[in-house]
C-alpha cells in the first residue's frame, strides 16, 4: 500500500505554509554546497504556533516528510536527552529523500553533561548501584565502566540505519562550559572517533578560552589533526560561555554553523528554559553579517551545514528560509 502525502482533496504539500515569510528563498533551502535547516522539527512551540505545519501534517511521519520538502537538513535534538532507538532511526531514514542529511546531537552522557538515570534503558538502570539509580542526574564518570561502555555502543548502533542510508552527516559534540582547555580535555575528544566510527565528529565549545585569540590556533590545529569538524557559532557575547563568531574550517569535507540567538542576559544563566535562552528572531542585518563567513566556509569545504537553533515558535524555520534567500540573492 502506498502512503499518500496529501489529505483527500487537499494538496497541502504543494502549497506554501501559512507563514508568508517561508515562501521566500529556495525550496528546499539549499544554495550551492550550503544546506540550511533547523535544530529540531518537533519543537512543541513550533507545533503550537501553527505557522509552519499545515493541519494535515498531524502525525510524526507527515511532519518529517513535510519538513523535508522545505529543508534538506535537520539536527536531531532528542538524542541528547535519551539514547536513540533503531526504530526511530529507521523511520527517519525512510521518511526523508535520498539526499536528506541528519546531524545528531550526542547523548549527554557522552559529552560530560549530567544524564538522567531514569532515562537509561531498563537493563542499564538495573546495573547501577541503588544510590545512583535514585538520583535525578549523575555524570557518566560515576557510572560503572561496563555501563559507560554500553552507553557508547548503544548510541552508535542505534544510528546504523542513518549510516547505511548515507544520511548521517555528523555527530554533534556540544561540550559544556566546564569542559575547559587542557590536555585532559583534548585526550577525551581524541578517544571519541574510535568509539563512534562512521560519521564526522563536530565539536562545539561553550567555554570561551578554547577560541580566545591566544589559544585559537592551537585549538584549530588540534581539531584538524584529529579529523574533527569545528562548529562555528552565532551566540550572545560577553559571558564565560561565549565563543566568538568565527567561521573556521577544520575539515575538507564539512563545516557546521549553528545560530543560537543573541539573548545575552540569559545565555549563561542557570535554570533558564530553552525557549527563554534560545527564543530570538534574527533581523536581516544580523543574518547578513554571516554571508561572507558562510561563503568563506563554502570555498574551503565540500559541504556547509547551517542550523538555526533559535527554536521558539516559528523563529528557526523563518530565519533558515530568510538566510537561504539572502545567500541565493548574493549569488553564493
Amino acid at each position: 500500500m502506498t502512503f499518500r502525502l496529501t489529505a483527500p482533496g487537499d494538496d497541502w504539500l504543494a502549497a506554501p505554509p501559512p507563514l508568508a515569510a517561508l515562501a521566500r528563498g529556495p525550496t528546499p533551502a539549499r544554495v550551492g554546497n550550503i544546506r540550511l535547516g533547523t535544530a529540531s522539527w518537533t519543537d512543541r512551540s513550533l507545533l503550537a504556533s501553527r505557522a509552519f505545519y499545515p493541519p494535515a501534517a498531524n502525525t510524526p511521519e507527515r511532519r518529517l516528510r513535510y519538513y523535508a520538502r522545505h529543508f534538506p537538513l535537520v539536527e536531531v535534538d532528542a538524542t541528547y536527552y535519551a539514547l536513540p532507538s533503531l526504530a526511530h532511526a529507521r523511520a527517519w531514514a525512510a521518511r526523508t529523500p535520498a539526499d536528506f542529511a541528519f546531524g545528531v546531537k550526542a547523548y549527554a552522557g557522552l559529552t560530560q553533561h549530567p544524564l538522567e538515570p531514569a532515562r537509561l534503558d531498563r537493563d542499564l538502570q538495573r546495573e547501577l548501584p541503588p544510590e545512583l539509580r535514585r538520583k535525578r542526574s549523575v555524570y557518566a564518570h560515576q557510572l560503572p565502566e561496563p555501563v559507560r561502555d554500553e552507553v557508547w555502543r548503544r548510541f552508535s548502533m542505534a544510528l546504523e540505519p542513518l549510516r547505511a542510508a548515507g544520511k548521517l552527516a555528523y555527530l554533534l559534540f556540544q561540550m559544556p562550559k566546564w569542559f575547559t582547555p587542557s590536555r585532559a580535555s583534548e585526550a577525551y575528544l581524541e578517544q571519541v572517533p574510535g568509539r563512534l566510527p562512521g560519521a564526522p565528529i563536530a565539536v562545539e565549545f561553550r567555554e570561551a578560552r578554547w577560541m580566545a585569540e591566544a589559544r585559537r590556533a592551537r585549538t584549530l590545529d588540534f581539531l584538524r589533526r584529529g579529523g574533527f569538524v569545528y562548529v562555528s557559532v552565532d551566540e550572545p557575547q560577553g559571558t564565560r560561555a561565549s565563543v566568538p563568531p568565527l567561521a573556521e574550517a577544520t575539515s575538507d569535507a564539512l563545516a557546521v554553523v549553528r545560530f543560537h540567538g543573541r539573548n545575552a542576559a540569559t545565555w549563561d544563566q542557570p535554570g533558564v528554559g530553552t525557549h527563554v535562552r534560545f527564543g530570538y528572531t534574527y533581523a536581516e542585518p544580523e543574518l547578513r553579517e554571516w554571508l561572507p563567513r558562510i561563503r568563506h566556509l563554502a570555498t574551503h569545504t565540500r559541504q556547509v551545514h547551517v542550523l538555526m537553533n533559535n527554536c521558539h515558535r516559528h523563529a528557526a524555520v523563518q530565519n533558515a528560509k530568510d538566510l537561504a534567500a539572502l545567500l541565493a540573492e548574493a549569488g553564493t
